[in-house]
């Protein structure tokens, strides 16, 4: 079956990291954005505090975003309205959090890659884990070289009510797209939260620059490779 769609996952794969490198680098500057605004937090419970957000999010069960999964976690903890913490992350995400490229290995394999599918006629979207809001993944298109207008579809925390590793964020994405799973590939470097898509028929390739298997998971996945062996594949993989 000819390849007709592209989903991409974006933090490990189209923008090379490690990501327990990237999250210790940015969530210090998160929390010291808050103290300049004159929020009192404690730096450490703060970033505590958003990880169990984050947790909100990943188990959240599709009842509402994950943005107000994340939000009415992150309320009880912080000492301002909900409106005011959220205008404090977005300034944040649209400012400082740039600073965050720093720990991150931009490659200019992944612009050719996603339009190299564009070229061949191929959609494309970015299936990136729907748990930052939208200006924060509009900025890390940018660190990987790329526009948002590459992607038919961009997942953020503001219109997903699902994570991953939950095969259902998937099945939400495949739905409102109308795909037909045959004729999709996944491409990420994520054992755990990418690969689960395969539950669904759709076929995966483990990028496998900056791979990440925290679990020691079995690897299943049709095919893998470096960003450099993408390319190649992208450049020949059957459309007809």
């Amino acid at each position: 079956m000819s390849i007709r769609h592209m989903l991409f996952d974006l933090d490990g794969t189209l923008l090379p990291m490690v990501q327990d490198e990237f999250v210790k680098f940015y969530m210090p500057l998160l929390a010291k954005s808050y103290i300049q605004a004159g929020i009192e937090v404690d730096p450490k419970g703060f970033i505590g505090a958003v990880w169990k957000g984050y947790e909100a999010m990943v188990k959240n069960d599709g009842t509402r975003t994950n943005r107000e999964a994340f939000w009415s976690y992150m309320e009880d903890i912080l000492p301002t309205t909900t409106e005011e913490s959220e205008a404090l992350a977005v300034r944040f995400y649209e400012g400082d959090f740039n600073q965050a490229i720093r720990s991150t290995s931009p490659s200019p394999l992944s612009n050719q890659i996603v339009k190299t599918a564009k070229e061949r006629g191929v959609h494309t979207y970015l299936a990136t884990n729907p748990v930052f809001p939208r200006c924060a993944t509009l900025n890390r298109i940018r660190w990987a070289g790329m526009e948002a207008e590459d992607f038919e579809l961009i997942t953020t925390y503001e219109d997903n009510s699902y994570c991953k590793p939950n095969v259902e964020y998937f099945r939400t994405v495949l739905d409102e797209l109308k795909l037909d799973p045959a004729e999709c590939i996944m491409v990420g470097n994520d054992v755990e939260e990418d690969l689960v898509i395969r539950q669904l028929g759709v076929r995966t390739y483990l990028v496998t620059d900056t791979m990440e298997n925290k679990k020691n998971l079995p690897i299943h996945t049709d095919y893998k490779g470096s960003l450099e062996d993408l390319l190649e594949f992208v450049r020949s993989m059957p459309l007809d």
